[in-house]
């Protein structure tokens, strides 16, 4: 059964099930959840903050819209949506960059009650095969070219997948019989959704310890507890103007694109990163907050700097998704951007953060303290809570929480009994409850804000007549955070160059930041007495 027509509570264990839907009631009594679904939300913002702006730069498809014309136009396509027969509690699944095309289809998907699926641009074919048919999506947006994408070369593919019925294409010609843009027309009106805020609203993509990437579902009501508690731009401040450059596909992107209706601030959207023209827009536009992994933020540092340009309006900043040295968050001090750390995942996006007016020392050196109502434990081997100074793992619970994974066989490990997620992230938290994030349990690799999984990585390596046995860590990275690198044992009279694996990656339709950026080659790899890989062992070398 596809996720969009099940209730994804019923894939929880259920002593899990029963102590978060005690929680739940304890948020909406609180307020934390607001009651009302992202149609509903999106709908009232566009009403009240109309005049509100969010330009969308890029060199294909330069646009500038106010929410007024965002929420028009969303309307039309919400009924054209409905006149090709989708319903509510359909799946949609969208994979724009930072275009007006994805501010509308996504403001016109929670109109009409479907279930958004939003797929960041780098993934390949086999990537965005697997969470089409994941997914169970109906209907499928995606540009016509972009980077990587190419909806004349994918679209026998995509029609392998059983419940896809509807493709549509962005910024170009469609191909076969797949629709354009401009010729989603049709229908005038749509129903009002019936539907509730606890029910499914989301379900983002991420990758993690396993080969396919996890599906991970959100209520309306855990998706706009983080669009009103995100740290960036800070709630509540006038004349607000953000610059956002995580594309719509990522948590953070979708809720950029989405939270202007929430907070009324003017936002900039960038369809591809470039350092030079963001350090012209912040100068030009008096932008005053930006979020960011460290490249974003170091390269625009650089491209201020380099360019002369005046960033002075530049007040505030979060970064993280990747290690982050504190001589950056110093660095940014100096010119008078006060950069702040936070921490999250897809499963609860903005997990903690510090604030603009926290001392330096915090902001550079720890991950902050919890946001919008979340709560966090750190816990030993046994389960059991730690106190303060200890290292374990962090385990999280609140408002902005996922409900579960599409795949059931994940839930099972993912909670504690009384409902905390487990992160697989080990930290400590200080006697004023700062958290720092000291390693990871879990078997990925974040660069640049994207999580890779090692054994995704590892599976298609083995793939390649060259290795004999491989494996894959982390190796640090001042610009990217982490890079990914292949330990790799070659079979007898074998060669292989980075070069190689790159093109090897490509012809496998994995996305192209996945293949290894170095690569070690070695007569053997260290195992313990029952066979496995010490990677840790292996992370030490590239610390060396």
């Amino acid at each position: 059964m596809p996720p969009g027509s099940a209730d994804p509570r019923s894939a929880l264990p259920p002593r899990v099930r029963a102590a978060r839907d005690a929680m739940d009631e304890r948020w909406r009594a609180s307020g934390l959840h607001r009651g009302v679904t992202l149609g509903e939300l999106l709908a009232h913002g566009c009403d009240e903050h109309g005049g509100c702006e969010i330009t969308f730069v890029s060199q294909t498809r330069p646009e500038r819209a106010t929410l007024t014309r965002i929420g028009r136009e969303a309307a039309g396509r919400a009924a054209a949506l409905h006149a090709l027969g989708l319903r509510e509690g359909d799946v949609i699944a969208v994979q724009l960059p930072n275009w007006l095309e994805t501010a509308v289809i996504y403001h016109a998907a929670a109109r009409l009650g479907l279930v958004l699926v939003p797929i960041v641009p780098i993934y390949g074919p086999a990537e965005v095969a697997f969470i089409l048919r994941d997914s169970g999506a109906r209907a499928f947006l995606t540009a016509a070219r972009h980077r990587r994408q190419d909806a004349s070369r994918d679209l026998p593919g995509w029609r392998e997948v059983d419940t896809l019925e509807h493709v549509v294409v962005v910024g170009g010609p469609a191909p076969g019989d797949a629709l354009a843009w401009d010729d989603l027309a049709g229908g005038t009106s749509f129903p009002a959704p019936q539907g509730r805020s606890p029910d499914l609203a989301l379900i983002i993509y991420t990758s993690g310890t396993t080969a396919e990437p996890k599906g991970v579902q959100h209520s309306h009501d855990s998706l706009i507890a983080e669009m009103a508690g995100s740290p960036t731009p800070p709630p509540g401040v006038p004349g607000t103007i953000s610059l956002q450059p995580f594309p719509a596909g990522h948590t953070a992107g979708l809720v950029a694109l989405l939270a202007t209706a929430v907070h009324g601030y003017d936002t900039i959207m960038m369809d591809a990163w470039d350092a030079d023209v963001a350090a012209v827009l912040i100068a030009e536009r008096g932008v005053t907050a930006m979020a960011g992994t460290p490249i974003f933020i170091s390269t625009m540092l650089d491209a201020a700097e380099r360019g002369g340009h005046d960033i002075s309006t530049l007040h505030h900043g979060i970064t993280g998704g990747a290690g982050v040295p504190p001589s950056l968050v110093e660095r940014a001090d100096a010119v008078g951007m006060r950069v702040a750390r936070c921490y999250g995942a897809t499963e609860c996006p903005s997990l903690t953060g510090s604030a603009s007016a926290d001392p330096l020392e915090r902001r550079a050196r720890t991950d902050g303290r919890p946001l919008g109502g979340m709560e966090i434990r750190i816990l030993g081997a046994g389960g059991e809570e730690l106190a303060p100074g200890e290292e374990g793992e962090v385990a999280a619970i609140g408002p902005e929480l996922f409900i579960a994974y599409t795949d059931p066989e994940l839930n099972e490990a993912a909670f504690t009994p009384d409902g905390w997620f487990l992160t697989g992230d080990v930290g400590r938290v200080d006697d004023e409850g700062y958290l720092t994030i000291t390693d990871r349990k879990k078997d990925i690799i974040i660069r640049g804000g994207e999580n890779i999984s090692s054994k995704e990585v590892e599976d298609v390596l083995a793939r390649h007549p060259a290795v004999a046995e491989c494996a894959v860590v982390a190796a640090p990275d001042e610009r990217y955070g982490e890079r990914v690198c292949a330990f790799v044992v070659l079979t007898a009279g074998a060669d292989l160059t980075g070069a190689e694996l790159a093109q090897h990656f490509e012809a496998e339709g994995v996305a192209r930041h996945k293949a290894p950026e170095r690569l070690e080659i070695v007569a053997d790899l260290p195992r313990t007495a029952a066979g496995k890989v010490r990677k840790p062992d292996l992370r030490r070398l590239l610390s060396v």
